[in-house]
């Protein structure tokens, strides 16, 4: 910072004025202290009137953005030392407690008690001090736990430490560990897999003999406030077999998706899964350790409808795309439009516990629960109404769907056998 010539009194009050809304800041504390010095001097400050000092402060204030209490501060510097100079940072360093030694003699005592606990390591550390009288300990016996992690951390305790740990996996951090809320709104998925067994050892041939040992799995969805449900079939759970009938059945839901709740198991709980939902704004969940009810619900129709339709004998895994076929044409419309589901009300008795009745009209199918819900038409996807619904629960009654059903089934058990 420099001045190009010197201004007067009356000058330097014009110039501050003119430029009362521009702000100058000095880029350098030295340069700015320089500065500030020789423009005291050049203006001969210390013989100036009130009126003229009053305005060199503001015009140094105005150059510097300094604070005018700061300015003042410099200025009874100056006029005693008749020179301004910065003042060295000095850095506060506290002499440490716990030596070299201190370290290295913890870590021997880690290796020999394979790293224990902080506490525990600090109880045996005071114990060879107080009831074993080793004077190298006397240090060590008044530290505190989390200093004894401080110095596990230091360089110097890991270059004499000895003691090895088992490699720790990445932690899963995919999907959200709660259970869902839906609130009495559509669009919160059950998910959930069932393995149609393995080839029993005395059928299986030798290992080139071509025969796969593993079944079908069947891959059933439900929604949890309608009851809406959807199953596949596929050959595999890997993402080859997985990420297709993912894709696809929830194109299938006439109502918009919000969640995607499973169990920890890895066909679901994977980054290709968690990718695919990502891009359709969809939540990715799972169920909570030591919380059985989390998936509760896909369970109970794991039993009362995959098992009891397709029993537990084993069949073979390229059956997959014929049993898919069946689920798509025929099963999954009768479960949505012509299979009543119970839905429970919830009463709270005299001790303040709640208990689930199932009432006389709390069966209906999935359809009608779907429709009885307020404002349903919020839901639906577009291109999805009421009316189109409507006509495909109509073009058959549920006994006649029934029976065409099963005529199908037997003609897929057939090919399967």
């Amino acid at each position: 910072m420099t001045n190009a010539r010197i201004f007067s009194i009356p000058e330097l009050e014009k110039l501050i004025l003119a430029n009362e809304k521009i702000a100058f800041k000095a880029k350098d504390k030295t340069e700015a202290y320089q500065w500030i010095a020789t423009t005291l001097r050049d203006y001969r400050y210390s013989k100036l009137g009130k009126r003229e000092r009053g305005v060199v402060i503001d015009y140094i204030v105005k150059m510097t953005s300094y604070s005018r209490r700061q300015i003042k501060r410099l200025t009874r510097q100056w006029l005693e030392c008749s020179s301004l100079r910065v003042k060295p940072y000095v850095h506060n360093k506290f002499n440490g407690k716990y030596t070299r030694q201190d370290t290295i003699l913890l870590a021997q005592v880690d290796d020999a008690h394979e790293v224990l606990s902080g506490p525990a390591t600090r109880r045996v550390l005071e114990r060879e001090f107080v009831i074993y009288g080793k004077s190298e300990f006397e240090r060590l016996a008044g530290i505190s736990v989390s200093h004894i992690y401080n110095l596990r951390h230091s360089f110097l305790y890991h270059q004499n430490i000895v003691t090895f740990t088992k490699t720790k996996g990445p932690k899963n951090t995919l999907g959200i560990r709660h259970k869902p809320e839906p609130n009495n709104r559509t669009g919160f998925l059950r998910v959930d897999s069932v393995h149609q067994g393995d080839l029993p050892m005395d059928e299986r041939g030798s290992p080139n003999s071509g025969k796969s040992n593993k079944g079908v799995y069947h891959i059933n969805f439900v929604d949890e406030v309608t009851q809406y449900e959807f199953v596949a079939c596929v050959q595999t759970i890997c993402e080859r077999d997985m990420l297709p009938v993912l894709k696809s059945i929830i194109d299938a839901f006439p109502f918009v998706i919000h969640e995607f709740h499973a169990d920890n198991g890895s066909e679901y709980i994977n980054k290709v899964v968690a990718s695919l939902l990502k891009k359709l704004y969809i939540t990715l969940s799972k169920s909570r350790p030591r919380q059985h009810n989390d998936n509760a619900l896909v369970e109970t129709k794991n039993g009362g409808i995959i098992r009891k339709c397709m029993g537990y004998n084993y069949i073979p895994a390229y059956h997959a795309g014929i049993i898919n076929d069946w689920y798509r044409d025929h099963f999954n419309d009768y479960l949505n439009f012509h299979r009543p589901c119970g839905f429970a009300t919830t009463t709270i008795d005299h001790k303040g516990k709640e208990r689930k009745v199932y009432k006389a009209n709390d069966y209906m199918t999935p359809y009608r629960k779907l429709k009885s819900l307020e404002n349903v038409a919020q839901y639906l996807k577009p291109g999805i109404t009421i009316a189109l619904l409507d006509r495909k629960e109509a073009a058959m009654s549920d006994t006649e769907y029934a029976v065409a059903m099963n005529k199908a089934k037997y003609k897929m058990l057939s090919i399967i056998e």
